[in-house]
């Protein structure tokens, strides 16, 4: 367990995709791109989170993908891996191998396999093991789009107090539970941004940052939002805000994935497709996507 001088996370970070290249994982291409967000003004990355395809990886790949990332990302930016798992014994395991390679903290998705069992007890339990474990900090993940399970604020709550979780990525736009989670846990818990479209909001009522897709494609106009909010600029933010949501949508709630990996290669990113049995968008989404960018000034 991690002791009481660890860094406080805040600011905007991307979720990095993983690239491939004939179904295998394309280190080269990915230390290519981590080198050009690391030329942005983001506060670090997080690798292997939904957007990195994490659920489609093994172990060992895994790891190799976060070693190849912390290895561009120097020590004064964060380094953040996806860590979670369907087990317990899967998530300790997979934290201490990417403690092992020098990240910064670990982001853990609920289990979802099993939902109907999966209480508020047993997510408890589970969080309480990961933490009790880990090497280092651990933020809790929220992303019931996908997973079909949501950690309650009552959950978050308990959760909070343990000394080694230190935040949580909320990924929904319910604001409502975004402000609840700020408000019921302590002031030093921070509480990430998953939704780029509300991302603006989500600060105004006590978010630390955000953990989003879009700053992938956008991040010096991500970083630009937060530090418009921090210093009181409302007016310039939300308008801000306004001409980033349509790009954000595609890359994220539309198309997924594969949307913005279409949106990366675009901007000449060397992403290679999404892993099977994910697809590549279609010739319309991609024009969809370019005119969303070419409207930014991309």
């Amino acid at each position: 367990m991690v002791g009481e001088d660890v860094v406080r996370i805040s600011g905007v970070l991307p979720p990095i995709p993983t690239p491939f290249a004939d179904d295998e994982i394309n280190l080269k291409a990915l230390r290519l791109n981590v080198k050009k967000w690391m030329a942005t003004r983001v506060r670090g990355v997080v690798v292997l989170g939904s957007n990195g395809e994490a659920p489609l990886l093994d172990d060992d790949e895994s790891v190799a993908v976060i070693e190849a990332t912390r290895e561009q990302v120097p020590s004064d930016r964060l380094c953040i891996a996806g860590t979670g798992r369907e087990t317990t014994k899967g998530v300790v395991e997979a934290t201490r191998r990417a403690a092992e390679v020098g990240v910064d903290a670990v982001l853990v998705r609920t289990p979802s396999f099993f939902k109907k069992l999966l209480t508020p007890d047993a997510l408890t339990t589970h969080y309480v093991a990961v933490a009790d474990a880990s090497p280092v900090p651990v933020l809790l993940y929220n992303f019931t789009a996908l997973t079909g399970v949501t950690l309650g604020v009552d959950v978050v709550s308990v959760l909070s107090e343990h000394p080694n979780i230190i935040g949580m990525k909320e990924s929904g736009s319910d604001l409502k539970m975004v402000s609840a989670l700020v408000d019921q846990t302590p002031e030093e818990f921070v509480i990430m941004a998953g939704s780029a479209p509300v991302f603006y909001p989500s600060l105004v009522v006590g978010a630390s940052g955000g953990i989003l897709a879009l700053a992938s494609v956008v991040p010096d106009l991500c970083v630009e939002l937060y530090e418009l909010t921090c210093a009181g600029r409302s007016e310039e933010a939300r308008q801000l805000q306004r001409r980033i949501s349509p790009l954000a949508s595609l890359v994220t709630s539309i198309y997924g994935v594969p949307g913005l990996k279409a949106a990366l290669s675009l901007l000449g990113f060397d992403v290679g497709p999404p892993r099977p049995p994910l697809c590549p968008v279609s010739s319309d989404a991609v024009n969809a996507i370019r005119k969303s960018l070419e409207r930014l000034e991309i």
